[in-house]
């Protein structure tokens, strides 16, 4: 009996092995080096800080413990337009506005403890500064998105 435990235990290590073998293969083998480079790593600190990557002056709207949010305008390049930035204390505090503010439809880019939202050009330009990974609110609420395109049954 003892036999068959190591057995199942050195089986059971391979295959943990092989499968974070395979991991690490997809994760450095897909894309091109392009598409590595396109989005820089995500931007981290204080909504100053992240305003001022992408050369905005925060006008602050809400200054809590728990939330601090701030209207921007950036007339630059890529992410020219207006953009809400917001900064969480908490990822639980981010987890719970971000689920609410989908439902009024919109674009968010989300970084640790940070959102941008704003208009997809917008939201796509500060990607290519700040990182953080790009998101779409509700389908019933942004007629021009990626969820309105027919493909859905209803």
């Amino acid at each position: 009996m003892k036999m068959t435990h190591e057995r199942l235990a050195v089986r059971r290590l391979a295959m943990s092995a092989a499968g974070a073998a395979a991991a690490l293969l997809v994760l450095s083998g897909c894309g091109s080096a392009d598409e590595a480079e396109a989005v820089p790593k995500t931007a981290t600190g204080t909504l100053e800080h992240i305003a001022g990557e992408v050369g905005c002056k925060p006008d602050m709207q809400t200054d809590a413990d728990t939330i601090r949010q701030a209207l921007c305008t950036n007339k630059d390049g890529d992410f020219d337009g207006r953009f809400v930035l917001a900064t969480f204390a908490t990822d639980r505090g981010q987890a719970e506005w971000l689920a609410g503010a989908k439902d009024y439809g919109g674009y968010y880019l989300v970084g640790r403890k940070w959102v941008a939202v704003g208009e997809k050009k917008t939201v796509s330009g500060l990607q290519g500064t700040l990182g953080g990974e790009m998101q779409e609110g509700s389908e019933h609420m942004n007629p021009g998105g990626s969820h309105n395109n027919g493909n859905h049954s209803g």
